[in-house]
């Protein structure tokens, strides 16, 4: 099975399906249907089984799956069975409190480094960790075996900071700034824009009042 021939959706899918998996074992389920799982999450339950059908075959016919098993199994599709090093280079409002965020590490993502250019942040500390100069990107990178670079720095200057990531040798990264960036088949880019998102919030209000 090649990565590639998995929707995206789906894999937006399984990472929903884990969170209300997890949910229901800290409510102490131990069984859960693909109906049930389609009702806590919004979809049809022929989409969860075409969701996990991906990937082997789960669960018992009337039974339904192990809550705690299938967890597990989707962690593991989604590799959040292992720790991810994360770096973040932007330590205004948003970088700081992305920094600042616990959900990142509950799901195995871990922020090991803060970079910025403005001397007047440089030296602060987030959460314990010392925002320090640009400059020492290369260097964290390595020390720190950074997995997933977090760029959350203004347009003009992101297709920049993306070109010393990729040359650092990061290999995945997360895009929070409003430009369109370039990087190589073998980086995996994945583009955060807020405005995009409250755009199409507005386009279902504004339909919903034509």
């Amino acid at each position: 099975m090649k990565a590639y021939k998995i929707p995206e959706a789906t894999v937006m899918r399984l990472s929903i399906y884990s969170r209300f998996l997890h949910q229901l074992m800290l409510e102490g389920s131990e069984t859960v249907s693909s109906g049930e799982i389609a009702e806590g999450v919004g979809v049809s339950s022929a989409q969860v089984r075409k969701d996990l059908a991906y990937f082997g075959e789960f669960g018992t016919r009337g039974v339904g799956y192990k809550v705690d098993e299938l967890y597990g199994y989707i962690m593991k599709i989604l590799g959040l069975d292992r720790q991810w090093n994360a770096i973040i280079i932007g330590a205004g409002k948003l970088g700081s409190a992305l920094a600042l965020y616990q959900g990142f590490a509950d799901r195995g993502f871990n922020i090991k480094a803060v970079l910025d250019i403005n001397p007047q942040i440089i030296g602060a500390r987030l959460d314990g960790i010392e925002v320090e100069a640009l400059g020492k990107l290369a260097e964290r990178v390595k020390e720190q075996a950074i997995n997933i670079g977090v760029i959350t720095v203004p347009a003009s200057v992101a297709q920049e900071v993306t070109d010393q990531l990729i040359q650092a040798g990061v290999k995945a990264i997360l895009n929070f700034s409003p430009r369109i960036l370039k990087v190589p088949q073998d980086v995996v880019l994945r583009n955060v824009d807020l405005s995009v998102n409250l755009e199409v919030l507005s386009f279902n209000l504004a339909l919903n009042h034509r």
